[in-house]
């Protein structure tokens, strides 16, 4: 017989439109002074270039990110980390040992929405 398992937490349509998910194209990307476990980011989304702070510092060196597409949350409210304000958040999939396995769309355009 099967553990049952916990209730899920359903969100509407509505709600999950709300999230703005788009590919972005790292430009740039360098470690922040005093920070171990944060880089910074600068990411074109097609429109504009953002800053942000990507989590990932203790398995991936900054200049490893330069040149790939990833998938960026744009609308999630800015928050200051270390010296700068993270205008958005890369997606990642939790990988062994706590590694983050950032999610990327290598044929995808800058600024193109993820649905």
């Amino acid at each position: 017989m099967s553990e049952p398992t916990p209730e899920k937490t359903y969100i509407t349509f509505e709600e999950f439109s709300k999230v703005e998910l788009r590919v972005g194209k790292v430009v740039h990307a360098e470690s922040i002074p005093g920070m171990k476990k944060v880089f910074k980011a600068k990411v074109d989304i097609g429109t504009e270039q953002r800053e942000l702070a990507v989590g990932g510092a203790t398995f991936y060196k900054p200049e490893e990110f330069i040149g790939k597409t990833v998938v960026v949350c744009t609308n999630l409210e800015p928050r200051k980390i270390g010296n700068i304000i993270s205008m958005g958040m890369l997606l990642a999939a939790d990988g062994p040992e706590g590694k983050p396995i950032f999610l990327t769309a290598p044929d995808a355009v800058p600024g193109s929405p993820v649905h």
